[in-house]
């Protein structure tokens, strides 16, 4: 955890049971300005925050997804049900990239980086990870990319904008490829959803040069069901939020991920990764300790 005479800049959420505080502690902490970036929303708690928020005189602002599979009527509700509350509400303009970031910035900081979706079942069921920060790049940067896709202006991510920050369509490819070639020992993956043939076949290179390749796909996290993506590089830095390593969410959908290397925070996803169960099945299914999970 990175701390300054304010207190705490940075924690990384794991467990279920710490998800929904933090994002509501998020929400309490606006006086002024909150802007979400939803794709779905359907938890009670988070939204009576809302309503508190806006009732203190906060100015709310909510970008959603124009589509998400199988959720029209959902959207449509969480959409009429923001704007009953007093918040501003808009529909991710872009004809072509599908909105699927997910954070909360309160004025200028603390802000929330998630790979979860702001509902019951990713607080309580999934394996998800959400980042807690008061860094002022990213809390800036954050600012910029809401205030340019609310504007519906964004044809690339705006200037200034902090590089922990990783923003998709537009960098997600480059950014994820450098983070892979920048391994000096090993590589690990939770992504349910990793079919990029131009990543996969990176990987395997980076994993024939001799790097720990390990991937975790679609197998029960313990417990939780799997959701969330993650990234870690050796023992140095981790990557968390929406982007998934498919062509879809590299090449057409506004994605978010933070990059951070903490050491408390890197420290804990590498316990939290250590103390998963043992995967059965290497190949599409998941990797063996040990195992070549591409190779193969």
């Amino acid at each position: 955890m990175t701390s300054g005479s304010a207190g705490p800049v940075e924690r990384i959420i794991i467990a279920p049971g710490e998800r929904r505080p933090a994002v509501v502690h998020v929400i309490n902490s606006a006086r002024t300005r909150l802007s979400l970036s939803l794709f779905r929303c359907d938890d009670e708690a988070v939204l009576d925050a809302l309503a508190a928020a806006v009732r203190r005189g906060v100015h709310v602002r909510a970008l959603l997804t124009s589509r998400a599979k199988g959720s029209k009527a959902q959207l449509k509700h969480l959409e009429v049900f923001l704007r009953t509350l007093g918040a501003d509400v808009r529909r991710y303009s872009d004809l072509v990239v599908r909105y699927h970031a997910k954070y909360i910035v309160a004025e200028d900081g603390p802000a929330c980086i998630a790979s979860l979706n702001f509902t019951r079942k990713c607080f309580d069921a999934t394996c998800d990870f959400v980042l807690m920060t008061s860094d002022a790049d990213v809390v800036t940067g954050l600012t910029r990319l809401f205030d340019a896709d609310w504007r519906g202006t964004a044809s690339d991510v705006p200037g200034g904008t902090t590089h922990r920050l990783i923003v998709g369509p537009e960098h997600a490819r480059r950014r994820f490829a450098a983070l892979f070639e920048s391994a000096v020992h090993r590589i690990r993956i939770i992504d349910p959803k990793i079919d990029d043939p131009a990543m996969l076949t990176l990987l395997k290179a980076r994993e024939a040069a001799g790097i720990k390749v390990e991937i975790r796909r679609t197998e029960r996290m313990g417990a939780l069901v799997p959701h969330g993506k993650l990234l870690l590089i050796d023992d140095a830095s981790a990557v968390i939020g929406s982007i998934s390593l498919s062509m879809m969410a590299l090449e057409f959908r506004r994605e978010l991920a933070i990059v951070t290397c903490d050491a408390a925070s890197v420290a804990a996803l590498d316990e939290f990764w250590c103390a998963l169960p043992p995967v059965l099945t290497g190949g599409a299914g998941g990797v063996v300790p040990g195992d070549s999970p591409l190779l193969a």
